[in-house]
């Protein structure tokens, strides 16, 4: 899928996964250094936020706003992914002080070549978010075209309200 990131275009290592598709094999690490794989996100509704780079500040912005937001979803997942490694999570999420979300490392690309979010071009994710059911279903996609640029949190937050508001806890 063509992008652009600052203005140049990149492409992603095929289509991302979509609507409708279900959360394929992946694995990453978490903030222990253990790895977590797609089956751990299963039985609550998920929100997947692919990020480039932690430390930089579209990244940093996102990730704190969707920490924010958490508060008001006690029956999702928040989860932020990038390249970053481990350490730099951590160290990120103290200075931060990001605490409702997990942030997990794939420096191994494992969730970005098994979903299709990985940008050769930059070494680095797409900025893409994914709200998956309980089950593990992709129930909204949003791209954005512009890796530079934040996504849009409202219609992430009205998708997420929506399956919310459809699921018996």
């Amino acid at each position: 899928m063509e992008l652009t990131f600052l203005g140049k275009k990149v492409n992603t290592d095929g289509e991302p996964i979509n609507v409708g598709n279900t959360l394929p094999d992946f694995k990453v690490l978490n903030s222990n250094n253990e790895t977590e794989t797609n089956k751990d996100v299963l039985g609550k509704i998920t929100v997947i936020s692919s990020v480039p780079d932690i430390t930089s500040d579209v990244c940093s912005l996102e990730t704190k706003k969707f920490n924010r937001k958490a508060d008001d979803f006690s029956n999702v997942n928040f989860l932020t992914i990038s390249k970053n490694t481990v350490d730099e999570q951590k160290d990120w999420c103290s200075a931060k002080g990001v605490k409702n979300i997990e942030l997990l490392s794939d420096k191994d690309l494992s969730f970005g070549k098994a979903t299709h979010t990985y940008v050769p071009d930059i070494d680095a994710l797409a900025r893409m978010i994914f709200v998956l059911d309980k089950d593990g279903k992709v129930v909204y996609r949003q791209v954005v075209p512009e890796i530079g640029t934040l996504p849009d949190f409202n219609e992430v937050l009205k998708s997420i309200e929506k399956l919310s508001n459809n699921v018996d806890d």
